[in-house]
């Protein structure tokens, strides 16, 4: 099985976009995961350089925050991964719902976005996040009881903040949770934020460590399927998931540098 890495546009949203894919392709990576924006002159040049390049495509659904129903919240997410769809990629990873929706709203959005993957024969699975129906491992598991083929990609670094202790305990939970997993967003959170200074430091080596466990668990099991490959976003983030010295707000370490990093980090250990 091999292992594909996808680099994130957040954080290089201020490069044109051939640029970034020209660093990207520079540096190794085998494709992108972007939020694609409803912009125009950004989806030509989005479409053309997929098409030139031969770079594969995440498309990220990230909703940002309104003041809405969740009839409201459905209707926008219809449009946006009907958008993203049109892209063709290889699936989609979707922030799904709302922390503070009910239970069987939650339900209704995760059914109607079932609908839509089926329809269109798009992959789309719902990346563990805070804020969203599945920000901590109890609601999750609420949730993978009542849809037994649910599957995440998992970004554990944002259970490790909320749940605090997961890098000591829950291990029977997180089983499940990597069963489920098809995708991985290779950040490091601990259990105060869900990004480290810097994986490379050696004060973080042993959750940079505990999280190479996890993940190679769920590589493991992928591999049993006879998958042909498997993908990871690096996503260490800017600002504000990047530490930040006070009063001048430099940033602690360089984003960029710290993906490249987790990169070859990954391609050693895994």
């Amino acid at each position: 099985m091999d292992i594909l890495y996808f680099c994130p546009l957040w954080g290089s949203e201020h490069m044109e976009l051939p640029g970034f894919f020209k660093r990207v392709i520079n540096t190794g990576y085998d494709g992108v995961e972007i939020a694609i924006p409803f912009d125009k002159k950004f989806e030509l040049e989005l479409r053309t350089l997929l098409d030139k390049t031969g770079l594969k495509l995440i498309g990220h659904q990230h909703l940002p925050p309104k003041n809405e129903t969740v009839d409201e919240y459905i209707e926008r997410l219809e449009g946006f991964l009907e958008y993203l769809i049109s892209f063709n990629p290889i699936f989609i990873n979707s922030h799904t719902g709302r922390d503070f929706f009910s239970f069987e709203d939650n339900c209704r959005i995760i059914e109607q976005i079932n609908k839509i993957s089926a329809d269109a024969g798009v992959k789309i699975i719902h990346e563990t996040h805070r804020g969203r129906f599945n920000f901590s491992t109890y609601t999750s598991n609420l949730y993978f009881r009542k849809y037994p083929d649910l599957k995440i990609a998992a970004d554990l670094s944002h259970w490790c903040c909320v749940s605090e202790s997961l890098l000591e305990d829950q291990e029977e939970f997180l089983q499940e949770a990597f069963r489920r997993s098809e995708h991985i967003h290779a950040r490091v959170g601990y259990s105060q934020s869900a990004q480290i200074n810097h994986p490379g430091a050696p004060e973080n080596q042993k959750i940079l460590e505990r999280h190479l466990s996890w993940w190679k668990s769920i590589i493991a099991m992928r591999r049993e399927e006879n998958r042909d490959y498997f993908p990871i976003t690096t996503e260490f983030g800017p600002e504000p998931y990047m530490s930040t010295l006070p009063f001048s707000k430099t940033p602690v370490a360089d984003q960029w540098e710290l993906n490249l990093f987790m990169k070859e980090y990954l391609k050693r250990n895994l």
